[in-house]
């Protein structure tokens, strides 16, 4: 086997070289050719910048592999802390594969994972630990890690772990320490946050190795659409029909969204699958097995539960959901255009998020360019052209030689366009249809600067003023005890309509406003039943009470004089009941100043008592998700 001889001009041994020859490894990535000297020669600490899937674990794990001698102690002699499990997990297996015949034992230390089997190892001894920090501090604690043999601390990942709220657990890690330790960061994007940690853990004179400017590979194409949220749902499936060998990461914000995209592609026959931080590791391990192995071809996942997973030509990334800043982005689209390989990473914009985009756009090096919304028409001759692709080879392979005699008694029942068409209808349904696309709604441009006001008012109408979209208007609020998550679970429950086919959805104190289309607000109204709150189409319009009212958050104006209004004059009536403003003979009542304690609350109360004088609960209390018992 021809070791490669790159890597052994940055002074790596004959066993570590013989592990990347079976890898694969032929020349060292940019990080690899800075870093691997500079560690294997010098004694500074040492802070690498690179993006994802740059080469970044070997970088590092190649010089700890050299240093550190195996059963020279029980105690580990580097440890790696990384944000994720998954990530955990395949730094370890990526030191195991390269160390060659050292004999280093290296192991991943997470939660999730049977803790008696890492005591296990710490018990027998361990020379290199790659850990969370969760796990690492629980077995600090426990008194079973001992760190005072360190030769070697690295956080990689760490603009990560510094997002994910860990900056607290990784400085309780690093004071129990010794000083005189080397320290190593490795991280996509150089946040103040991780300079800060430089200045105080690392000693005098540490090393910054930069390989490149935090922006996006330029082998990936970026392309993003603007779309109404309604549409988000029908574009995807769009996109993947007609990419067809589509091998791609959608990336959601929250868990929720996670799952309900899931469920809603399962549901048009597309195989996917999901991960998230409510998912146990098992079956995350397994899902992410799956995926590599190409068993289905879309994962959907948080940009958390990502973190790590290290997936080989990937032909797309697409952003459900623009990320909340342009370090996130960087990391999902970094994911796709590897190895010299092309990509193309997609990013949906929907009104409510043109503002967040256009600072991520800004900060991004390449151009974003907009693409043009996917035609049914497009879609359908994608897949015929596949169709006809398909039954070519199979005709001229021979192996359909078993059907030919009932082929031709087929042909022989009616004319053979017919009998084809028929065929097709049976097995495609409507899917070859150009005609059975409804038109997607392009969401308005945004209005030229004005005003606030105008600039208000826009921005309150572009999700409300396509003609294909309506506003339902629910008679139940805040005050009542009802929330977003009770009402999609209500329209679930009565209407099979998930919240990603759902638009906005704005829940005032009295009122809960739906944007959604035409078909499925007639789908809603038809399927509530009596108990529910009543529920009518109202007219398109500026939204006054998107969090609670107007612009300053007060609750004074009614939405086309509907059920707010009718309520506060009840309300207003009973009050003049229990408190009249003169007594019979026209003198004052007594007041005491014991009727204004609380007034606020006595109201509340006092309407949730006058809606459940019948001993009932709440019509949404019986669609509530029960919590499990504390016991």
């Amino acid at each position: 086997m021809e070791l490669p001889q790159q890597f052994k001009e940055l002074g790596i041994s004959e066993p570590i070289l013989r592990a990347l020859a079976a890898k694969g490894f032929v020349e060292p990535s940019p990080i690899q050719k800075q870093t691997i000297p500079l560690l294997l020669t010098g004694e500074k600490d040492v802070i690498g910048q690179a993006q994802t899937g740059t080469g970044k674990t070997a970088a590092f794990g190649i010089p700890i592999l050299e240093s550190v001698r195996p059963g020279e102690s029980r105690n580990p002699r580097a440890l790696i802390l990384t944000p994720t499990r998954e990530l955990c997990i395949q730094v370890a297996d990526e030191l195991n594969s390269i160390e060659g015949d050292n004999g280093l034992k290296i192991a991943p230390f997470y939660g999730g994972q049977y803790i008696g089997i890492q005591l296990g190892l710490l018990r027998s001894g361990i020379d290199v630990i790659v850990g969370t920090p969760g796990r690492v501090i629980d077995l600090i604690e426990r008194g079973r890690l001992v760190l005072d043999e360190v030769q070697f601390m690295v956080l990689d990942e760490a603009d990560e772990m510094l997002d994910m709220g860990f900056i607290e657990d990784i400085e309780k890690i690093l004071s129990a320490i010794p000083e005189e330790k080397r320290m190593l960061m490795f991280s996509a994007t150089m946040p103040k946050e991780i300079q800060e940690i430089a200045v105080k853990y690392m000693r005098p004179g540490y090393e910054i190795v930069r390989t490149a400017p935090a922006v996006c590979d330029t082998l990936t194409k970026q392309i993003y659409y603007e779309i109404p949220r309604e549409s988000k749902l029908d574009v995807l499936t769009r996109l993947i029909d007609l990419e067809g060998d589509m091998y791609a990461m959608v990336f959601c914000r929250t868990r929720e969204d996670v799952d309900d995209l899931a469920e809603a592609l399962i549901a048009k026959g597309i195989t996917v699958d999901a991960i998230h931080g409510d998912i146990v590791q098992t079956q995350r391990t397994r899902v992410i097995s799956n995926f590599k192995a190409g068993k289905f071809k879309i994962l959907i996942a948080t940009d958390v539960a990502a973190r790590g997973i290290d997936v080989n030509n990937l032909t797309h990334v697409i952003n459900y959901s623009v990320p909340e800043s342009v370090e996130p982005y960087i990391h999902r689209v970094g994911r796709t255009g590897r190895a010299g390989k092309t990509g193309i990473a997609i990013t949906f914009v929907t009104p409510g998020e043109r503002r967040r985009f256009a600072m991520i756009r800004k900060k991004v090096a390449v151009p974003i360019e907009k693409g043009t919304l996917p035609k049914g028409a497009d879609v359908a001759d994608a897949k015929k052209a596949r169709l006809v692709e398909t039954l070519q080879t199979l005709a001229e392979s021979g192996d359909c030689a078993c059907y030919y005699g009932f082929a031709a008694e087929l042909m022989r029942i009616a004319h053979p366009a017919g009998i084809i068409a028929a065929l097709l209808k049976l097995h495609y349904a409507s899917t070859l249809d150009p005609e059975a696309y409804e038109e997607l709604v392009r969401p308005e441009a945004p209005k030229e600067r004005g005003s606030r006001r105008d600039k208000y008012d826009g921005e309150q109408r572009e999700q409300g003023r396509a003609s294909d979209f309506v506003r339902l208007e629910f008679a139940a609020g805040k005050a009542d005890g009802f929330s977003v998550p009770e009402l999609l679970e209500l329209i679930h429950h009565r209407a099979g309509i998930r919240s990603v086919e759902l638009g906005r959805i704005e829940c005032g104190s009295d009122i809960t406003i739906v944007n959604t289309t035409k078909t499925l607000a007639e789908k809603i109204m038809a399927s509530m039943e009596p108990g529910d709150p009543e529920v009518r189409e109202c007219a398109a319009g500026p939204r006054r009470d998107g969090r609670g009212g107007n612009r300053r958050g007060n609750d004074r104006r009614s939405i086309d004089g509907g059920f707010r209004r009718e309520r506060r004059r009840e309300a207003y009536q009973e009050r003049r009941e229990r408190a009249p403003r003169h007594n019979d003979d026209g003198s004052a009542p007594e007041r005491r100043r014991d009727d204004f304690k609380g007034k606020k609350s006595f109201r509340r109360d006092e309407r949730s008592s006058r809606r459940n004088d019948d001993g009932k609960k709440p019509f949404w209390e019986k669609f509530r998700k029960r919590k499990p018992s504390e016991d």
